[in-house]
């Protein structure tokens, strides 16, 4: 029983244990906590705000937009900013007009933002893929808002809708009711019809260099309350390949890892990554001609995550590899052999009678070696 109420009190104290469990699962993702709020926090894709800036400010919004680009690069944030902006009413009231320029939070803009707006509906094509959905979706469409100035329909991962699902979204597309805005975002656009592709105005959102991601990553972690070297978040920069939230998700990790202190050490421990400098230092053994240290040094840059890409010639001798192997199986006899022996070993292939050779022409250009006719 003592036991049972000490567990009580500790629970009902704000720092007992199952108050610090709570606390600890109240904690956001930093791409979710860091999400844009504003156009001016979108990095990297500045000709596509200028683009819509100058689009509101003449009047000339288009019914429908596409949002392409590869993961983590803004374009699920982009299509709830688009949809602020047309549904932005100012704090103090009025009708206001469609404005990239929101300066101060509107009526609809908290709950645009947090994705439970009565007017701005966002389905997920990966989960409603067919034409049930996308009836549904039409027929509600052609209802005023309720509160807001557009209804705005966001389709993410639309290139997973089906063929019928599109061929019943082309009218709708193409003429919608004046108070309804899509907006699609995909990271496939090549398996959008072109059809639909025709009737929207795309946006291609561009990988985030390293330079400006890493400085974006440095002001998240002195918001943090946290410390990072240089150096770490350019490695997480450079590992994150241009995606915004694959970089977040690494510095998110790397934080809990050092305890609230990012090392380019630390970095390279979670992401298997081998230090440049190893690499010139392998370079430099075997140049050297020591075979014994550079296997050494192969082998615990491959245990750290390293790995060796094949040139391209390779891969295309590989890729041949299969014809290669037809043709040495049809070159049986002792004398195509012989003559395969002497073109391996460099010796001049016009001693070896053209007869010898016929069977062995499937060889030619398929590595991107010598010809056998040299």
């Amino acid at each position: 029983m003592a036991k049972v109420e000490d567990q009580q009190g500790n629970a009902a104290k704000p720092g007992g244990p199952i108050a610090s469990a709570a606390g600890s699962q109240s904690h956001a993702a930093l791409a979710r906590k860091y999400r844009p709020k504003l156009f001016s926090e979108l990095i990297g894709q500045d000709a596509m705000v200028q683009t819509l800036r100058n689009a509101f400010a003449s009047g000339r919004i288009a019914q429908a937009y596409m949002l392409t680009g590869v993961r983590g690069v803004g374009k699920t944030t982009t299509a709830r900013l688009i949809a602020r902006a047309l549904n932005y009413v100012p704090p103090g009231g009025g009708d206001g007009a469609p404005t990239l320029d929101m300066g101060e939070e509107g009526e609809h803009c908290r709950a645009i933002l947090e994705s439970r707006h009565l007017d701005v509906v966002e389905m997920d094509a990966a989960s409603h893929t067919g034409i049930d959905d996308v009836r549904d979706l039409i027929d509600s469409a052609h209802y005023k808002p309720n509160t807001a100035r557009y209804k705005v329909y966001i389709i993410d991962e639309v290139h997973m809708l089906s063929k019928q699902a599109f061929n019943g979204l082309l009218k709708t597309l193409e003429e919608p009711p004046e108070h309804v805005k899509f907006i699609f975002a995909t990271t496939e656009a090549r398996k959008v019809p072109v059809t639909v592709l025709s009737r929207c105005q795309r946006f291609d959102l561009k990988r985030i260099e390293v330079e400006p991601l890493a400085l974006q990553l440095a002001s998240i972690v002195a918001q943090e309350g946290a410390e990072a070297e240089p150096a770490a978040l350019m490695m997480i920069a450079r590992a994150a390949e241009g995606s915004v939230r694959d970089a977040l998700s690494i510095l998110d990790r790397a934080i809990a890892f050092g305890s609230g202190k990012v090392t380019a050490e630390a970095v390279r421990g979670l992401l298997g990554l081998a230090d440049r400098g190893r690499i010139f230092d392998l370079l430099e053994t075997v140049l050297a001609g020591d075979p014994g240290n550079a296997l050494k040094q192969l082998a615990s840059l491959t245990n750290d995550g390293a790995a060796r890409r094949p040139s391209p010639r390779q891969e295309e001798g590989a890729a041949a590899w299969p014809a290669r192997r037809g043709a040495l199986r049809g070159a049986r006899s002792d004398r195509h052999v012989r003559g395969l022996r002497q073109y391996r070993c460099g010796q001049p292939m016009h001693a070896v009678p053209r007869r010898e050779t016929r069977p062995l022409t499937d060889l030619r250009g398929g590595g991107g070696g010598r010809s056998l006719g040299a």
